[in-house]
């Protein structure tokens, strides 16, 4: 069977082989210089300033959000603006935190709200926030996007998970918003088998963001950091001062073996983007020239498209519900992310039918008719060759 992903890493041998003998000579395993190593590069392969690395990339999304409730950046009730085709867990913390939603639909040829869609969310919705998904590598006019964003005073946050190493208009996807989530569960552009960063050029929402990590806690600052904070608080124990919590926190601390893993594999990171581009755009030439089979996927208009996965949205669900029998056994397929989350059992419990998308969205079509299959580095000609046997 063509999986989704073939390795727990790119080059799994070589990296479990390092990693043995990094566990046998480390001097701790709890998150320590790895960690910040792989958040000072990282930071430096996205072109951000800042990055503060976690447990998963969900916790990532949790640490943000809770962040920025801290800093006042936001507040419980205010309504926040969301891709309908996304991850469940982009919408769980902020409903677990108090916070309205209103999701926003996509457009069928990028999978990806546009400026269009977000103007049509904002004609029914005042919101403080945009939560962007930048979904399977693509995105839609996100610099329009964050021009609206900028002029009606809206937050603008991305989830890049799927997106890394895609460049739009010169510039990589998750460098738009104020601040981006990553993850690198195994499945992903990069594993750290499980793992999650934020990134920002936001200093204090950085801080914030290692607060909010580690109990609420200044263990992670740095001494200047740890030293503004003693005397904003009138922190003079000496006793005390290593075991005052500052704000609201967690612990989703990610460990020195996942820091390791991550310092390992940066070093592949532009090999890997490469390799599913390429594989995207052989797949991409003759799967999407069947308009009559598929909706045609439009990615012209982005620099360099660092496919998470190969989605394709079936002109019917007769068609979709074949293609699912014909790979069983053959190919791993799952639905377009996690669908319209508006039609989730956990929305519906949660929020409710006045935040539902219309009958005949964008979103809805994508959740009833659309599939993708794995864009690996690892993928052979020979295994690119029976997928294009097999779709076409």
């Amino acid at each position: 069977m063509i999986k989704l992903i073939k390795s727990t890493f790119y080059k799994e041998a070589e990296t479990k082989g390092r990693l043995v003998r990094f566990i046998q000579s480390a001097r701790q395993l709890s998150f320590g210089e790895e960690c910040k190593k792989f958040e000072r590069g990282f930071a430096r392969y996205q072109g951000r300033k800042h990055c503060v690395f976690v447990n998963s990339g969900s916790s990532a999304n949790l640490t943000l959000i809770q962040a920025l409730l801290n800093l006042g950046m936001i507040k419980r009730g205010d309504r926040v603006g969301f891709s309908a085709i996304t991850w469940s867990t982009n919408i769980m913390p902020l409903l677990q935190l108090g916070l309205k939603v209103a999701p926003i639909d996509i457009e069928l040829d990028t999978l990806n709200i546009s400026s269009r869609t977000l103007e049509k969310c904002l004609g029914k919705y005042s919101i403080k926030m945009l939560f962007l998904t930048n979904a399977l590598g693509f995105c839609g006019d996100v610099d329009e996007i964050q021009r609206i964003c900028r002029e009606k005073n809206i937050l603008l946050f991305e989830d890049n998970c799927e997106s890394l190493g895609t460049v739009y208009q010169g510039k990589k996807l998750g460098n738009f918003g104020i601040a981006s989530t990553y993850s690198f569960y195994v499945g992903h552009h990069m594993s750290t088998i499980e793992g999650g960063v934020v990134c920002t050029d936001n200093k204090e929402l950085a801080q914030m963001l290692k607060l909010v990590r580690a109990h609420g806690w200044d263990r992670n600052l740095d001494a200047p950091e740890q030293g503004l904070l003693k005397k904003k608080f009138r922190i003079t124990s000496d006793f005390y001062d290593r075991f005052t919590f500052y704000d609201v926190g967690y612990n989703l601390r990610p460990t020195e073996i996942q820091g390791f893993i991550g310092n390992y594999q940066l070093r592949y990171i532009n090999e890997i983007t490469r390799k599913r581009n390429k594989n995207f755009l052989t797949l991409a030439a003759s799967l999407y020239a069947q308009q009559d089979k598929y909706y045609p996927i439009h990615f012209d208009h982005v620099d360099f498209v660092s496919n998470f996965a190969f989605p394709l949205i079936c002109r019917s669900k007769a068609i979709r519900d074949a293609l699912i029998k014909k790979c069983k056994g053959k190919i791993e397929i799952r639905p377009i992310v996690g669908g319209d989350m508006t039609k989730q059992p956990f929305f519906r419990k949660y929020v409710g039918s006045s935040a539902y998308l219309p009958t005949g969205s964008n979103a809805s079509l994508v959740h009833a008719q659309g599939l993708y299959f794995g864009n690996n580095p690892e993928l052979t000609r020979e295994e690119i060759k029976t997928l294009l046997e097999v779709f076409k």
